[in-house]
This record gives C-alpha cells, sequence and structure tokens, in this order.
C-alpha cells in the first residue's frame, strides 16, 4: 500500500488510477543474440544497429547510438525493436531501463519492452521504472534464491500504476526540469574539467615553467624513501586503503576497512604519512592518484600504490599530485605499462617519470591555482560534483514522491 502524495491527490481531481501487471499492458520478451556474433557484425551503412549493455552510460535516458551494426540476417536471429519500445538489461546491473531512439537489434543481455496496450507517456514509464520502489522490488525478486537474473517472468509481474495521460504530463514535466538543472551542471562540470585540464597541463609546460627557470628531475630525486609495517610489532586497528578506496572521478579516499594484525591482507603494507601522494600502479592508465589527508596519517595502503614523500626542501606534495594527474604522464605510463590483461608499472618505473621543478615560490603561486580549478571540478563537498549530487538527490527525492500512488 503506498500513500498518494497530496500534490497529487489535487492533480487527480477525484480521477482514478488503474493498476496493470507490465505483462498486461506490454510485450516481454528477452533479447537474443546470434552465434557466432562474429559472423553477423557488419560496417555496410545498412546495417541493423547492434545494441549491447557497453553502449549506455549509467543515467542516461534514451538509446541515439549503437558502436557496431549486425546483417539483417543476424537480426532475424536477434530481437528486433522498434523507436520508442523499451530496453531493461536483465543480469549484472539489473533493472536499468533505457527507451529506444533508434530501430535496432538487442543481444540476450536485455529484456524488451514493447507493445504497450495502455494509455502511456513513455517518460513517466521511464521515470517509474528508474524510481527506487521498482528498483527495489527487483532486488527482493533477484535475492530470492531461486532467480539470478531479471527474468521475463518476473518483468511481467511488476504492477504499473497508470494515471490519467494529463496526470502523467505533468509528473513528466516536474521531473524533467529536475533532470534539465542536473544535465546543465553536468555539462558545466564537462567545461569546467576541460578549461582545469588545459591550464593545468598549460602552467605545467616546459615553455611557461621556462619564464621563471626550473631543471628536471625523476620523481626519485624529489621524493624520500617510506616503510613498510612490522605486523608482528603492532596493536590496534589501522585503515586499509586498498585499491577500491580511491575515487577515480575526485581523487580522494572515500571508503576503507578497519585490519588489524590478525585480519590484514598480504597486500596491506605501506605506511603513509599526511601530503603523501598514492598512485595505483595497477592498471596505471585509469590515473588512480589521491593526495593523503591527515586523518590517514600512519594508516596502510595496499602494495598496488606507489608512495610518494615530497622531500619538501624541493618540491611541494602538491605539485607532485598535479604533475601526475597531467598528460604527459598518462602518455608516459601508457609507453611504459606492462601486461594485457591487467597491465601495471613498477614503482621504480613510476619514479623515474620526470617532472620539471621550478623554485618553491612559483609552486606555490602554481599549485595554489590549480588547487581552486581542483576544487570546483572534483571536490565532494564544494564543487560542482557536490551540486550535481545535491540536484541528484532532489530530483529521486520528488521522483519517488509523485510517483507514489494508492493501490
Amino acid at each position: 500500500m503506498m500513500n498518494t502524495h497530496p500534490f497529487i491527490t489535487k492533480l487527480l481531481a477525484g480521477q482514478t488510477v488503474q493498476w496493470r501487471t507490465l505483462g498486461e499492458i506490454a510485450k516481454i520478451q528477452r533479447g537474443a543474440s546470434p552465434r557466432p556474433i562474429s559472423q553477423y557484425l557488419t560496417d555496410d551503412e545498412n546495417g541493423v544497429p547492434w545494441i549491447k549493455i557497453g553502449d549506455i552510460a549509467v543515467g542516461e535516458k534514451y538509446v541515439n547510438q549503437t558502436e557496431q551494426k549486425i546483417t539483417y540476417e543476424g537480426s532475424l536471429k536477434s530481437r528486433v525493436l522498434k523507436k520508442g519500445d523499451f530496453i531493461m538489461s536483465n543480469s549484472m546491473s539489473y533493472g536499468r531501463p533505457y527507451i529506444l531512439n533508434i530501430d535496432g537489434a538487442i543481444h540476450d543481455g536485455w529484456a524488451s519492452i514493447s507493445d504497450f496496450q495502455e494509455k502511456l507517456n513513455s517518460d513517466f514509464l521511464y521515470y517509474y521504472l528508474a524510481s527506487n520502489t521498482v528498483q527495489s522490488y527487483w532486488d527482493s525478486k533477484i535475492n530470492s534464491g531461486s532467480v539470478s537474473n531479471l527474468n521475463s517472468e518476473i518483468i511481467k509481474s511488476l504492477q504499473i500504476p497508470i494515471p490519467p495521460l494529463s496526470v502523467q504530463t505533468e509528473i513528466v514535466r516536474i521531473l524533467d526540469a529536475f533532470t534539465a538543472l542536473t544535465a546543465e551542471l553536468t555539462a558545466e562540470l564537462s567545461m569546467r574539467q576541460k578549461q582545469y585540464q588545459y591550464y593545468r597541463d598549460f602552467l605545467l609546460s616546459e615553455n611557461e615553467l621556462a619564464k621563471v627557470g626550473f631543471e628536471w628531475k625523476t620523481l626519485g630525486e624529489v621524493t624520500l624513501s617510506t616503510q613498510n609495517i612490522k605486523w608482528k610489532n603492532q596493536d590496534g586497528l589501522f585503515k586499509y586503503i586498498d585499491l577500491t578506496s580511491v575515487d577515480l572521478q575526485n581523487h580522494t579516499i572515500t571508503q576503507t576497512t578497519d585490519i588489524d594484525t590478525d585480519t590484514a591482507p598480504s597486500r596491506a603494507q605501506k605506511l603513509v604519512a599526511t601530503d603523501d601522494i598514492i598512485f595505483a600502479t595497477t592498471r596505471p592508465t585509469q590515473m588512480r592518484v589521491a593526495v593523503i589527508p591527515q586523518e590517514f596519517d600512519g594508516q596502510i595502503a595496499s602494495t598496488g600504490y606507489c608512495v610518494l614523500r615530497a622531500d619538501k626542501s624541493q618540491v611541494l606534495p602538491k605539485w607532485i599530485y598535479f604533475n601526475l594527474s597531467a598528460n604527459t604522464f598518462k602518455a608516459y605510463l601508457e609507453e611504459n605499462q606492462s601486461g594485457s590483461a591487467y597491465p601495471a608499472i613498477s614503482d621504480g618505473k613510476v619514479k623515474d617519470f620526470k617532472i620539471p621543478i621550478p623554485p618553491l615560490t612559483h609552486q606555490t603561486k602554481i599549485v595554489a591555482m590549480l588547487d581552486k580549478f581542483d576544487t570546483l571540478t572534483h571536490s565532494i563537498t564544494d564543487g560542482l560534483p557536490r551540486e550535481i549530487e545535491l540536484r541528484r538527490k532532489q530530483y529521486e527525492y520528488y521522483r519517488e514522491l509523485l510517483l507514489r500512488f494508492e493501490q
């Protein structure tokens, strides 16, 4: 039983809300993949768009294009859908709905929702399928222990509210306004990030630094040695920074686990201190880098990180951080990493990377400038990411309220 929000009660003005299962109002089918798919992929512009899970980013609403196409023959062995139909992932990140903006064929990682029998605003249905109510319903079915994926029978069983079209349209208008604001902020963030990257690389460039004078030094020449922990002599708990602890977008430490001498994994070895820079040497081009804040002083990092402790008589910690974030370092990583399935780079190779070292006074000036950009584009407490997160939560709050109908 769900209680209708007073705003919706007023909007309904005595009109009723019908409830139907998704299976009653639409055709639910699982996708299909022609085998072997390599025989059906084509570069022909007249080929049928082949819609894969990776073609659509999380949070997107529409499927607008695909990376690959398959032949007409291949599409006959798949599930062909038309523009306006819905698809939903039925395994892995299950339950994410998307509206097709193209005709295309889907593989067996998708379920299709098509041929609607009731008057439904497609955006209204999208918002309802994306709601926490529906996602919780999928979770309850998947976690029941009897099924391993979101099969068509589960999807058919979902109860859908069908208010009058005028009510659906008004709800869509309100929720569209929230998503448009979030989209504007996201576009501004993208622009600011590009601006930040341009100025960072410009300010750290050889031509620009030549104006004040600098010398090239390896990271090994401007950093101090660090130590590993000796677990047999330790008591108490430590916070453990593993390879998933550093957020790839914001470059901050977001989640750690508490460990002691009995529970520490074998990779929990590296002692870190305030202002150390840690850089993940596994899959290095992901650029997982962070500065150790005061709260993690004396804690433990995985051996999957190279720990760089600045010799502050030569270089500021943030000067190292910004140089590790630059495109020149990423190019160096691409040339020097080894392995294909799990590429990696050694600590020694990281410390062989040369960075420009201008006077400390100039480093201080540039770091202050780049810090402002970094905060704006990456901070989850002060910058645009924080604003976007607040707007997202606001949208989700009103989405749940506006889609709460009495049953």
